[in-house]
């Protein structure tokens, strides 16, 4: 049991973790540096590392929400159920189909957009339509990862409740 546990607090800890890393560090020092280095092409290419950087951490994820599922499934017929097993379980799922829909749909639909506009968007005029829709799906993206890192940080405190 303990071994099932510590896989759990493992693959919660690492997906957590890595969204907090990514949005509170990655994301503006890359920005930062690229941009600074190469005033006329560095924001495109900050954001063409930074997408390909969330686009293989969506991979993280799915694996550390399925490795969530099958430990808190195994668990539950092994020993003790844990405790609010049916909300932690459903709490998962959820933030897998988010993570699925943030990763198959979202990211693809940025990375169109960039291809249409040869990854300058925002070289495009504030009102481009484009450059609109780009930013709805970026902060569409960012308040998919929120609601992901707000359901781990419940999981978490569940966790740690645990005797």
């Amino acid at each position: 049991m303990l071994g099932l546990r510590y896989v759990y607090v493992l693959a919660l800890v690492v997906w957590l973790g890595g969204m907090v890393i990514l949005g509170a560090l990655v994301a503006p020092t890359t920005f930062q540096v690229l941009q600074a280095s190469a005033p006329a092409s560095g924001r495109a290419l900050a954001g063409e590392v930074f997408g390909t950087l969330i686009a293989r951490f969506h991979y993280v994820a799915y694996v550390a929400g399925a490795l969530l599922l099958l430990t808190l499934a195994a668990m539950a017929v092994l020993g003790p159920r844990p405790r609010s097993f049916a909300l932690r379980c459903a709490l998962v799922a959820g933030m897998l189909a988010v993570a699925l829909y943030s990763g198959l749909s979202v990211l693809g639909r940025i990375d169109g957009l960039q291809r249409d506009v040869g990854g300058l968007v925002s070289s495009l005029p504030p009102d481009d339509e484009r450059r609109v829709r780009f930013d709805q799906l970026h902060q569409l993206s960012v308040n998919l990862m929120l609601v992901n890192m707000a359901g781990a940080l419940v999981l978490l405190y569940w966790e740690a409740r645990e005797p």
